[in-house]
């Protein structure tokens, strides 16, 4: 591993880099990064301008007004960014077109405000820049979350990533994964967390924006990334913040009838318990990293999950919570209105195994920490053959110990049985599935979503010959 340079250092080599020449324009937590390149000295070779629109109407005379109204939104960050481009364009591009590769930097954020505690503190950060003398521009594009206590100290983090963004694209745009490695650089675990990037233009052709979010969360850079119906990256929060969420959590490796059920009737039954039409559920299916480690973080597989599960109609949440109260914590920490996991066999067990709730406080701390009151858990029975008896909520063998807790749970509706499920269907599970596919067993085609099988057939997914 080569030697780290500090911020100052990066910035100076920015600023004696006299090919470089851009914009910065930065909006709600000073002015950290074109700071850096002030404080490092010869910005007049880099800096062309510096801006910071506080205040609402003179940042929409500039870039126009938001109708959603949200200021720190993608939408403005990306307003920002072609109005400091183009005008760098119309300005200079004639006069130093032929030598310079011109770069806008912007970010819109919300900061720690003083006197505020309670409201999220994150923002959106955005390079514009051009990798050869003339050519077209690209675009690297990101949203954080800001986990410092104190304002002056989001600041600083900041300012660091915003030089680590605009060094490292310029000198490893040819290298992503290097890239996405060094935006950390001289931050600290736990300051600032990156919960989506994406890269875009000719520079980045061959990327695959899927990917590189995977990697947020194996790096540790975020706890979970999301995915639309489309397979498109998109901020969880979004999908979260204020929801009634419906969770399904699977390897779906591959998604089979069982796990295409479990997203129905979960949702079905949320709705009908909270009193709400179904289309006021936010659901999704989720795979925690723990499942990817099967298979050694392999991305083909996992873009073949997360296809084969859109191509059902749902969307995807990739995450790196093991445990079950790590899960909804985080979705507590995103202000869910309401949060439904709905669990099937061996993942509901788990629930209540002391080895897999291993940690701090073991358990029973687990288990209140899982069951705050806008959380509830519904089961779905499982066979473990076609002959055998079905397992459901209330013939679960669970430890004498928590016998009295377990129904505690089931008497206070914390626990719920599903209503309406496929009999047929309980001893459907996916390993057992992949063991056919892989051993070019027949009748596996039965055992999924049509839409799975032919996905699975059609690009040879899971060893299939």
């Amino acid at each position: 591993m080569g030697i780290i340079l500090s911020t100052k250092q990066k910035a100076l080599k920015l600023n004696l880099d006299r090919a470089l020449y851009g914009t910065l324009a930065e909006i709600g937590a000073g002015q950290e990064v074109a700071g850096n390149f002030f404080k490092a000295g010869g910005a007049s070779g880099t800096v062309a301008k510096s801006i910071s629109a506080y205040d609402m109407t003179f940042s929409d005379s500039i870039y126009g007004k938001e109708q959603s109204g949200r200021y720190v939104s993608q939408t403005r960050l990306e307003k920002m960014l072609d109005h400091e481009y183009d005008l760098l364009i119309e300005r200079l591009g004639e006069s130093r077109g032929s030598n310079t590769r011109f770069f806008a930097f912007a970010n819109t954020v919300a900061a720690k405000s003083y006197g505020v505690s309670g409201k999220p503190c994150h923002g959106w950060l955005g390079l514009r820049f051009q990798t050869k003398l003339g050519g077209p521009s690209n675009d690297i594009i990101m949203h954080v979350n800001m986990e410092d206590s104190q304002n002056l100290f989001q600041q600083e983090a900041l300012g660091i990533l915003g030089i680590n963004l605009i060094y490292n694209a310029f000198l490893n745009f040819e290298k992503p994964d290097l890239l996405l490695n060094s935006l950390m650089e001289n931050l600290n675990p736990g300051r600032i967390s990156i919960n989506m990037i994406k890269f875009k233009g000719p520079a980045f052709e061959k990327v695959d924006n899927r990917v590189l979010n995977l990697e947020l969360v194996k790096k540790g850079f975020c706890n979970a990334v999301m995915f639309n119906e489309k397979g498109e990256v998109i901020l969880a929060h979004d999908l979260i913040y204020k929801k009634n969420i419906q969770v399904v959590r699977g390897s779906f490796r591959p998604p089979t009838l069982i796990n295409q059920d479990l997203i129905r009737t979960g949702k079905k039954n949320l709705a009908k318990d909270l009193g709400v039409e179904e289309s006021e559920i936010s659901s999704f299916a989720e795979i925690t990293m723990k499942n990817l480690h099967n298979v050694g973080f392999d991305s083909r597989d996992f873009l073949s999950r997360v296809d084969l599960i859109t191509s059902l109609g749902s969307k995807v949440l990739i995450s790196n919570f093991p445990q079950y109260y790590k899960l909804t914590n985080y979705f507590s920490r995103l202000r869910a209105r309401s949060i439904s996991l709905v669990l099937g066999g061996y993942n509901f067990k788990q629930i209540f195994d002391e080895e897999y709730n291993e940690g701090e406080g073991g358990i029973f701390s687990a288990l209140g920490q899982l069951f705050k009151d806008n959380v509830r858990i519904y089961v779905y029975p499982y066979k473990e053959d076609s002959e055998s008896k079905a397992i459901d909520l209330y013939n679960l063998d669970i430890p004498e110990k928590l016998a009295h807790l377990y129904k505690h749970l089931t008497q206070s509706k914390k626990l719920i049985p599903i209503e309406d499920y496929d009999e047929r269907i309980l001893d459907v599970y996916s390993s057992k599935v992949l063991k056919m596919i892989q051993n070019n067993e027949s009748g596996w085609e039965e055992m999924v979503p049509q839409e799975v099988w032919f996905l699975i057939k059609e690009n040879k997914l899971f060893g299939h010959p």
